[in-house]
């Protein structure tokens, strides 16, 4: 059983203390938003050479590696949307009486340059990884990125819970794409493939040799689609989700004061 449990809690820790680490430093101040890029991008240069040398082994640490290595990579995309680095032409909230063809026009206008990026560093990793026996950077990018895109939909489409507190100060407009629903005809879709998804992703995991490369890797994986699935039902179930990440978002709660204090001086007449 030991087998299975470290690479899930191990995925657990890392996908709540890296998603906290981003809330953080996304939420502070923009001067500081330099310095967060570059050792970012820098990360990403050392997670694509290391997905490059670790694609060739089948060692249980290969497969830990090639998981973190798929993760940073994500999470430089996180990074480079949230400071408003990579983002799209449109950076202005969706006008109040878009709807249909329009409304979707504009929220592909906000994203587009960041979509393209998520897809060309999804290409390099797919290209340095190719006919090599570890896949599991590549099936990491993957999880995260099909699911984030699920996600959006669904923000889009309309849910009850759209977490826009999660957003900093400068990206706030963005909850303007997204929509108040009860719930949407994608979610039960997404909520579906994507189990079944996970479902096949245990089944290889609980049939290989236990300690294992492909139990380590598989493992991983699923309970990573697994948080996602999960973060998939906060959408629709009112919980307190921010407790989760509590820690990261006393960055935005600076942010907000900044922005609230400024606002009031210059509302204020002077005496």
């Amino acid at each position: 059983m030991q087998a299975y449990l470290w690479p899930l809690l191990f995925t657990v820790f890392v996908w709540w203390f890296t998603t906290g680490v981003i809330i953080y430093l996304d939420g502070l101040a923009r001067r500081t938003f330099k310095w967060t890029i570059t050792g970012m991008t820098i990360l990403l240069a050392v997670a694509l050479f290391g997905t490059a040398e670790v694609a060739q082994l089948t060692t249980m640490w290969a497969g830990y590696l090639g998981f973190t290595f798929g993760l940073i990579a994500w999470g430089w995309q996180e990074v480079t949307f949230l400071t408003g680095a990579i983002t799209g032409p449109r950076k202005a909230p969706c006008p109040a009486d878009a709807t249909g063809l329009r409304r979707v026009r504009y929220a592909i206008a906000a994203i587009l340059w960041h979509e393209l990026a998520t897809l060309v560093v999804g290409a390099v990793i797919l290209f340095i990884s190719w006919n090599q026996p570890n896949q599991i950077a590549l099936w990491t990018y993957v999880i995260l990125w099909v699911m984030r895109q699920s996600a959006k939909l669904n923000v889009f489409l309309g849910a009850v819970n759209l977490s826009e507190e999660f957003l900093p100060q400068h990206m706030r407009y963005l909850g303007s794409y997204f929509r108040h629903r009860p719930m949407n005809g994608l979610f039960p879709f997404s909520i579906t493939f994507s189990t079944l998804a996970a479902a096949a992703l245990a089944h290889i995991a609980l049939a290989a040799e236990a300690g294992g490369f492909v139990q380590t890797g598989f493992t991983m994986l699923t309970t990573l689609l697994a948080l996602a699935i999960l973060e998939h039902w906060f959408m629709v179930v009112p919980l307190p989700v921010t407790a989760l990440w509590r820690w990261g978002l006393r960055s935005h709660r600076s942010e907000d004061q900044t922005v609230d204090a400024l606002e009031e001086r210059i509302t204020t007449p002077a005496h």
